[in-house]
């Protein structure tokens, strides 16, 4: 029903009864705060004229002709010219606004102010819907467990399978390829569905690719099948929906919503504002050093499902083919699958919370951390004591010649630097940045380099 909504047939009721709790208002039949106490329905109007009474905005009927809605004073002398033939006699159409008119002209205003914090209150909800979606989620109505159910539900599948088949990638151990998958589900996805909800899928092995960084170093990945990649993003979906909003405000890497750009814009913010000694934490091989036990100890205090639980726990233990041989992994997620960057950032959110808890600003994207403070010596002590945390609680190992702490301007985050100067604080692109971009445009388009056509 719209605002401006139209005349209602309804038991005789009191104006103010009619006002419903979503904003709207209803035009019922009965006695109106212009009428005389006492005058029956319909009654106390002229006969065939217009009664000069009008819809406002919010679709009240007013009297009167001011942009109010109240009754203008009587400027007029002979008040015998126009008075009411009522019922209950004579009274000037234009006195001056009753009670119920300016209660109706407050209770209007008051409306209106709570339309205006709309988005204010609606904010205030967010958390709240998104705990709720969680729930309807992770217990259907009768109790029973249903998470993997929502999993396998054919619209998040289909989402799934677009997502790998956009992401495209290189085949796993079997060799099949992301253009074949489609069809190898039409033949079948009933037995996969069915060992999923029995609980009795097993994933293959992953692929061994290793990629070699600038410092010297060697980046681990493991290339699922492609399979196992679609129910990965399946899963991935879903646990989203119940992790994302209890994740820190100031974790952005892999999340909807959230980019690289955001982080860095959080990190100018805090240098404007005076933070100009950042500390860089280094997470030396987090993803192969992610302990299992701590990281299934937290899925389950929100995951009810056991058949969740246990697909994840056969991800992570799935092993590596590396040549012929099959190597089990005792820690670590296997950096390359859709569902990595989501355990990363539940294992780090306990980081997050810790950070938060004592005040200090930082920004997270995946593993990279940055807190800033404002003098060196703070700087050095957060070092120290964050350092402690990592180590001991989380089980995870921090690179001490990468982590350190600089100037915003001398540090690289992402690719980018904060600068400050004549009082500006602007980010602009790290010069390592610079030269890895030039290097990398320099061969390709070297000369020697030739190109088919």
């Amino acid at each position: 029903m719209g605002r401006g909504c139209n005349t209602i047939q309804s038991p005789p009721v009191a104006l103010g009864a009619s006002r419903r709790s979503d904003g709207y208002a209803l035009k019922t039949a009965g006695n109106t705060p212009g009428d005389p106490p006492d005058a029956p329905q319909g009654e106390g109007k002229s006969q065939g004229k217009p009664d000069g009474r009008r819809k406002s905005a919010e679709g009240v009927v007013v009297e009167g002709n001011e942009p109010g809605g109240g009754d203008a004073p009587c400027k007029r002398r002979d008040r015998k010219t126009h008075r009411d033939k009522g019922p209950n006699g004579g009274r000037c159409r234009m006195a001056p606004q009753s009670a119920g008119t300016s209660k109706r002209k407050g209770s209007m205003k008051t409306m209106q102010m709570q339309m205006d914090l709309g988005g204010a209150a609606s904010s205030r909800t967010d958390r709240s819907r998104d705990e709720f979606i969680a729930a309807r989620l992770a217990e259907s109505p009768t109790g029973e467990e249903r998470l993997m159910e929502a999993i396998c539900e054919r619209e998040n599948m289909l989402n799934a399978l677009k997502r790998v088949e956009s992401n495209k990638g290189a085949p796993g151990v079997d060799g099949m390829k992301t253009g074949q998958l489609r069809r190898y589900l039409r033949r079948h996805w009933d037995k996969i569905k069915s060992a999923l909800l029995n609980g009795t899928h097993q994933p293959l092995p992953v692929r061994r690719k290793e990629i070699k960084k600038e410092d010297g170093g060697v980046r681990l990945l493991g290339i699922p099948t492609v399979l196992d990649r679609l129910i990965q993003q399946a899963v991935a979906q879903v646990l989203t929906l119940l992790w994302d909003h209890t994740f820190s405000e100031y974790s952005y890497g892999f999340r909807p919503g959230r980019s690289a750009q955001m982080a860095i814009e959080t990190a100018r913010k805090y240098v404007e504002d005076g933070y100009t000694y950042v500390v860089d934490i280094d997470l030396s091989k987090f993803f192969d050093r992610v302990n299992h036990d701590r990281l299934m100890s937290r899925l389950a205090t929100r995951i009810q499902d056991k058949r969740v639980l246990k697909l994840i726990r056969a991800y992570l233990n799935s092993g590596v083919l590396v040549g012929d041989v099959i190597e089990q992994a005792k820690e670590g997620t296997p950096q390359g699958g859709p569902l990595s960057p989501l355990l990363a950032n539940i294992v780090l959110d306990e980081l997050d919370k810790e950070l938060e808890r004592r005040g200090l600003r930082f920004v997270r994207y995946a593993d990279d951390v940055a807190i800033y403070v404002r003098t060196p010596k703070a700087a050095e002590r957060v070092k120290r004591s964050v350092s402690r945390f990592i180590t001991g609680r989380l089980k995870l190992v921090v690179n001490e010649e990468k982590s350190a702490v600089n100037r915003p301007w001398h540090s690289k985050y992402l690719g980018f630097r904060i600068t400050r100067f004549m009082g500006k604080t602007r980010t602009g692109i790290h010069e390592k940045s610079l030269w890895r971009f030039r290097k990398r445009v320099r061969e390709i388009t070297a000369r020697e380099r030739g190109r088919s056509l």
